[in-house]
């Protein structure tokens, strides 16, 4: 598996990946697919600091993979860093996000990212990194406690996806100076 920088040709597996949770799980409060030009703009609006990493597969999962193939491989997963809050005196902290494809999971494609992600942020100079796990998620919270965050708080009942209030689950690691 391959950790890059996402590029303009990965966004369609990105979208597919994102468009799935979107309609099957409580991983993101959205509840409308995302479009093909929202998902170019999303991208756009992260570059430099604030990248998208993509796990590419160069061996396909299967004929059960939705993914496209990017003409390197298939997008297994991709994370992101989006900053965490606009005002001045948050800019050290950003608010990651992981995804994986269906096909891919339990496949440590999600702990590479999350690894290669947060050297990204430590390398770009972010002093905290926070993590706002929806839906009781399990596996995100083990993934994350793995990679240094610990638990800050529970968000009770502030998102409705799927006729249910969800809990948000908030972690966080804080580099070392």
């Amino acid at each position: 598996m391959e950790i890059r920088l996402a590029r303009s040709d990965d966004a369609e597996a990105i979208r597919t990946i994102y468009n799935h949770e979107v309609r099957t799980s409580t991983a993101t409060f959205d509840i409308v697919e995302r479009s093909v030009a929202a998902q170019q703009a999303w991208m756009a609006d992260r570059s430099g600091a604030f990248s998208v990493l993509v796990a590419v597969d160069d061996e396909p999962a299967g004929p059960e993979s939705e993914n496209p193939d990017t003409g390197d491989g298939v997008v297994a997963g991709f994370a992101s860093l989006s900053p965490f809050r606009e005002r001045a005196a948050y800019r050290s902290t950003v608010e990651n996000s992981i995804y994986v494809a269906d096909g891919y999971r339990g496949r440590g494609v999600a702990d590479q990212l999350l690894g290669d992600l947060l050297e990204v942020a430590r390398t770009s100079g972010f002093h905290s990194v926070i993590a706002r796990i929806g839906g009781g998620n399990e596996a995100s919270t083990t993934l994350h406690a793995k990679h240094g965050f610990a638990e800050v708080g529970v968000e009770r009942q502030v998102g409705r996806k799927f006729n249910r209030w969800v809990d948000v689950t908030v972690m966080q690691v804080v580099f070392d100076d």
